[in-house]
């Protein structure tokens, strides 16, 4: 279990850190198309005390606890109290595999009958969850095999009705995807202030180019930052290779991997950026608030 553990931590531990530029891009089996579809997707990341954090964090620190769990054992200075430990580690690995199962399982449906795109690296950790939940059951030695049914069947509920709620909640924020039109981006309907237009001219006029992909709502989200006149004068360069006018082979050669991505003064940086951070990294006077 701690060695299944440990690739659980790789593989949501490279996802996390793909997604905020700690390490290049990945390597996607099956496509990275359908992993920047995925994991760029409203499902994609949580929104905590309005910080933005990619899902795969929480599958980290998940996969970190239940290592700890299953190391903690067979540690020589802990002996003393290692029938109560182990019983212990045991109910809390049942538990967190338990729950990750469920949750990963709602992922992998969403992933299918929602994003209609295939990740590698969602699928394995759902198959490494699984596989930890069966070795829990198997090896855990239960003495009330009724309570470890009982207990199970009450958590995936929860975390199955809790999933499903986040789920719904993500499904209607994101915006409307109009696929018919051959991978065009949805429509902005925000409007623009007679400064957001400014500083959207200068950025076209600085060189600074955004890097977006038609089915991400995090850029849909930065445009609606602009609004409908301001973000026509941007200079967005289309990177899914099924998009409307796409430049996939340039995004390929500047080595974009997340969405949106800013190119400002030769450097780019990956995320939503705030308008105010984009008029100082550009060197814009704003002439009043955004």
């Amino acid at each position: 279990m701690a060695i299944l553990a440990t690739i659980g931590v790789i593989d949501t531990g490279s996802i996390t850190f793909s997604r905020w530029g700690w390490i290049g891009a990945l390597s996607c089996p099956g496509g990275l198309e359908g992993c920047d579809k995925v994991l760029n997707s409203a499902w994609g990341s949580l929104i905590v005390n309005e910080i933005t954090l990619p899902l795969s964090f929480f599958g980290l620190v998940s996969y970190l606890a239940v290592l700890l769990m299953a190391i903690l054992p067979l540690l020589p200075g802990l002996s003393e109290n290692k029938t109560d430990l182990s019983r212990r580690t045991w109910w809390g690995l049942f538990l967190s595999t338990c729950g990750m199962t469920v949750f990963s399982l709602l992922l992998v449906g969403l992933m299918i009958f929602k994003i209609e795109a295939f990740c590698f690296f969602c699928l394995l950790s759902a198959i490494i969850s699984l596989t930890l939940l069966i070795l829990t059951i198997i090896g855990g030695g239960w003495d009330e095999p009724e309570e470890l049914v009982f207990r199970g069947i009450l958590l995936s509920l929860a975390v199955l009705l809790g999933g499903l709620i986040w789920a719904s909640s993500a499904d209607s924020k994101q915006p409307e995807t109009i696929t018919s039109l051959g991978g065009v981006p949805p429509l902005v309907k925000s409007k623009s202030t007679e400064v957001k237009i400014s500083l959207a001219k200068h950025l076209q006029l600085s060189g600074v180019i955004m890097y977006s992909a038609y089915w991400c709502p995090h850029c849909h989200d930065q445009k609606e930052m602009f609004g409908e006149k301001a973000s026509k004068e941007l200079n967005i360069i289309e990177c899914a290779s099924d998009g409307a006018n796409n430049q996939s082979s340039l995004c390929k050669r500047k080595g974009i991997n997340a969405y949106p991505s800013w190119e400002i003064n030769g450097e780019v940086e990956s995320g939503i950026l705030s308008l105010q951070e984009l008029a100082v990294q550009s060197g814009y006077d704003s002439p009043g608030k955004f």
